[in-house]
């Protein structure tokens, strides 16, 4: 028996029948298990998709024992990308200033997902390995996107977000900011329980904390998708050698 790491191999989707494929575990997962929606979801094709899917590069994870089924997937949008869309996906979320007067190579991430049956495993570590490949391909410095909370009611969030804000708050050169700003410091550091803080915060939130991810200001209520958003920014070049080494090829050799 092979093992899951074994199975599974990581790439950019090659042909459009490789996208959809993309878009129908992305279906699964934002529209059927957390339920999202947005002016280009095909709901009869299951398709969950948008206006920027042809600009961004989709990086995906198969498995070879399941028909190379796509079981996971990530986007990725460099800014020469972005420039050709127009804009980057988060910046309707977003103010990105900061970021685009910074000078540097810039990433934007999205639309992570795994399904159901590979959560937990290898797979989220193969795709942050390609991720890293991806990365050091195209001298990426600043990696960045909105990660999300399921649900739109802060008051139950008050207690991750606060904790976010007032531990993982990017440093003011990177410091984006919500248009539509929804204040995260909603309770005093003093009065936050932290063990509880963090088992409210999702995995992939949590992910990027440890690979010394830091939050933008203020989160951004999404009402199409049922979410609660924050921008991670994550500056390669404050990321200590034991960070780097959580997604890199290094850890697994």
């Amino acid at each position: 028996m092979t093992t899951e790491q074994e199975r599974l191999s990581v790439r950019l989707a090659r042909d459009p029948s490789e996208i959809a494929a993309a878009q129908r575990l992305r279906y699964e997962v934002f529209v059927e298990e957390l339920g999202g929606d947005g002016a280009m979801v095909d709901h009869g094709a299951r398709l969950e998709r948008d206006r920027f899917d042809p600009y961004f590069d989709h990086l995906i994870a198969t498995d070879r024992a399941a028909d190379d089924r796509v079981i996971g997937v990530y986007r990725v949008l460099r800014d020469d990308q972005a420039a050709q869309a127009g804009q980057f996906y988060s910046e309707d979320e977003y103010d990105l200033t900061p970021l685009r007067q910074s000078g540097r190579r810039l990433l934007e991430l999205g639309r992570s997902c795994l399904h159901p049956d590979y959560r937990g495993g290898a797979a989220m570590f193969q795709l942050w390995q390609g991720l890293a490949d991806y990365v050091t391909r195209h001298g990426i410095e600043v990696l960045f996107g909105v990660a999300s909370f399921h649900g739109t009611d802060v008051t139950r969030l008050a207690q991750p977000l606060s904790f976010l804000h007032h531990r993982h708050l990017a440093p003011p050169d990177l410091r984006v900011r919500a248009r539509v700003h929804q204040d995260m410091n909603l309770m005093p550091e003093a009065v936050i329980d932290r063990r509880a803080a963090m088992r409210e915060i999702p995995a992939l939130i949590k992910a990027y904390l440890r690979l010394g991810g830091t939050i933008g200001d203020g989160a951004f209520i999404d009402h199409a998708f049922n979410t609660t958003d924050v921008c991670l920014v994550m500056d390669t070049a404050r990321m200590s050698a034991s960070q780097k080494s959580l997604y890199t090829r290094e850890r697994g050799a």
